[in-house]
C-alpha cells in the first residue's frame, strides 16, 4: 500500500506540474524583443553562426600548414625468404660470366624514426592564408545578411498580426453597433413601425459580419503561428504582442537617399568580398610558377638480426637534415589556362558589383515610391472611413425620423465595411512598404 501511495503521489505531482506548465503565462514581446528572440533561436541564424565558427577553424587549419610538422614512424619486417643478389664470379676467382648467389640482409628488420619539416616559402600557401581569412570575412557578412533577413521576416509577420488585430477590433465595433440597430429594428417591427424586409436586411449584414469575424480570427491565429515560426519559437507556445499600431513610427516624408546608399547594403559588401576572393584565386594560380622551399630533418634507429629475441639488442642510428626545393617546369599549359579563367572570374565580379549598384539604386527608388503611394493611400482610406461613418450616422437619423429608408442604412453599413477593408489593406501595404524601404536603405543592421 505504501508503494502504491508513493506512485500515486508522484503521478499526482507530475500532473500538477504539467497543468501549471500548460497554464503558464504566454510570452509578451514587443517587436524588438521578438527580433532579439529570433536572433538567438532561429535555425537559419544559428547555422550562419556555425558557419562563422567553421570559417575560423578553416583559417587555423590553413595556418597550420606553415607551422612545423612532426611525425613518427615504426616498421617491422620478417623476411621469410631473405633476398638473394647475384655477384659476378670474378670477385671470387670464378670464370668470367658466372654469378655467385649471395644473401644480403637478415631475417628480421625494424625501424623507429622521427621526422620534422618546416615550410620556408610557398607562394600558394601565403595566398591561401589570405584567402582563408577572406573566407572568414565572407561567412561573417553572410551571417549578418541572414540576421537582417530574419529581422525583416519577423517584422513583417509581427505587423501582419497587428493588422489582423486592428481588423478584428473594427469588426467587433461594427457588430456591436449593428446588433444595437438590429435590436431596435426588431422592436420597431414588433410594434408595426417597420417592414420585415428591413429587419431581414440587417440580419443578413449581421450574419455576414459574424462570418467575416470568424475568418479574421482564424487568419489571426495563422499569422501568429507564422510569427512564431519566423522567430524560431515552438508553434504551440503562447505569445502576446505588446506593441500596437499606434507604436509604429511612420514618417510622413521620405528623405532623399544618399547616392552612396548602396554601400550600406550587406549584399553589396558580400559581392565585394567575393571579388576579393576571386582576385586571391588569380594570385594563387600565378604563385604556382614560384618555387617552394622546405627544410626537413629525420632521425631513426634501424634494428637487424636473424633472431627475433635479439632484434632490439643492437641499433644503428641514422640522422639526416636538408632543404627541399620544388620548382614546376612544364604542366601542359594547365596553369596558364587556370590563370586566364581566374582573370575572367575577376571581371565577372566587377560586372556583378556594377549591376548590384544599379539594382540597389532602383530598389531604393521603387521602395520609396511604394512607401509614398502607400502613405497617401492610407490617408485617403482614413478619410473615406470617417466619411462612411458620417454617412451611416445620417442615414440612421433619417431612418429613425421616418424620412429615410432601411435600404439607405444597409447601403451605408456596406459602404462602411468596404471602406474599413480598404483601410486595413492600405495599412498593411504601408507597413510592409516601410520595412522594404528600411531594408533597401540599409537601415536594418545586426
Amino acid at each position: 500500500m505504501k508503494y502504491k501511495l508513493s506512485i500515486f503521489l508522484i503521478l499526482f505531482s507530475f500532473g500538477l506540474f504539467t497543468l501549471k506548465a500548460q497554464q503558464a503565462e504566454p510570452y509578451q514581446f514587443s517587436l524588438q524583443q521578438a527580433i532579439d528572440f529570433a536572433l538567438k533561436h532561429q535555425s537559419a541564424v544559428l547555422n550562419a553562426d556555425i558557419d562563422v565558427q567553421i570559417a575560423k577553424n578553416k583559417v587555423n587549419e590553413t595556418t597550420g600548414v606553415g607551422l612545423p610538422q612532426v611525425s613518427t614512424n615504426f616498421s617491422f619486417q620478417d623476411f621469410v625468404k631473405v633476398p638473394v643478389s647475384l655477384i659476378p664470379g670474378e670477385f671470387f676467382g670464378e670464370p668470367a660470366g658466372t654469378f655467385i648467389p649471395v644473401q644480403f640482409g637478415v631475417k628480421y628488420q625494424s625501424t623507429l624514426g622521427l621526422e620534422a619539416s618546416q615550410l620556408l616559402f610557398d607562394g600558394s600557401y601565403l595566398v591561401g592564408l589570405q584567402a582563408s581569412k577572406t573566407y572568414k570575412e565572407l561567412s561573417i557578412r553572410n551571417s549578418k545578411r541572414t540576421k537582417i533577413e530574419t529581422a525583416v521576416a519577423v517584422t513583417k509577420a509581427y505587423y501582419s498580426v497587428l493588422v489582423s488585430n486592428e481588423q478584428l477590433s473594427l469588426l467587433d465595433a461594427n457588430l456591436t453597433r449593428l446588433k444595437k440597430s438590429l435590436n431596435d429594428t426588431e422592436a420597431y417591427f414588433k410594434n408595426g413601425f417597420v417592414e420585415k424586409i428591413d429587419l431581414d436586411r440587417l440580419k443578413v449584414l449581421s450574419n455576414n459580419l459574424e462570418t467575416e469575424r470568424q475568418n479574421v480570427i482564424r487568419f489571426l491565429d495563422l499569422n501568429t503561428k507564422l510569427l512564431k515560426f519566423q522567430m524560431g519559437m515552438p508553434i504551440e507556445t503562447g505569445l502576446k504582442l505588446t506593441d500596437g499600431i499606434s507604436d509604429i513610427q511612420i514618417d510622413t516624408e521620405v528623405l532623399l537617399p544618399d547616392s552612396n546608399a548602396y554601400i550600406n547594403r550587406v549584399e553589396y559588401s558580400l559581392l565585394q568580398t567575393q571579388k576579393k576572393l576571386n582576385e586571391l584565386n588569380l594570385k594563387r594560380y600565378k604563385s604556382e610558377f614560384l618555387p617552394s622551399i622546405a627544410a626537413f630533418g629525420a632521425t631513426s634507429y634501424i634494428y637487424q638480426n636473424n633472431n627475433f629475441s635479439e632484434l632490439y639488442d643492437t641499433r644503428f642510428p641514422t640522422t639526416v637534415v636538408g632543404l627541399r626545393l620544388s620548382l614546376p617546369i612544364i604542366s601542359g599549359g594547365q596553369r596558364i589556362f587556370k590563370i586566364k579563367s581566374a582573370a575572367l572570374e575577376v571581371k565577372k565580379s566587377a560586372n556583378e558589383l556594377s549591376n548590384a549598384k544599379n539594382g540597389i539604386s532602383l530598389e531604393i527608388a521603387q521602395a520609396k515610391t511604394s512607401y509614398q503611394n502607400g502613405f497617401q493611400s492610407l490617408e485617403n482610406q482614413k478619410r473615406n472611413m470617417e466619411l462612411s461613418k458620417e454617412v451611416l450616422r445620417v442615414a440612421k437619423i433619417k431612418y429613425e425620423q421616418g424620412v429615410g429608408s432601411s435600404l439607405e442604412v444597409t447601403s451605408a453599413e456596406t459602404a462602411l465595411k468596404e471602406s474599413q477593408n480598404n483601410y486595413i489593406n492600405a495599412l498593411y501595404d504601408l507597413l510592409i512598404n516601410k520595412v522594404n524601404l528600411d531594408r533597401a536603405l540599409g537601415k536594418i543592421t545586426y
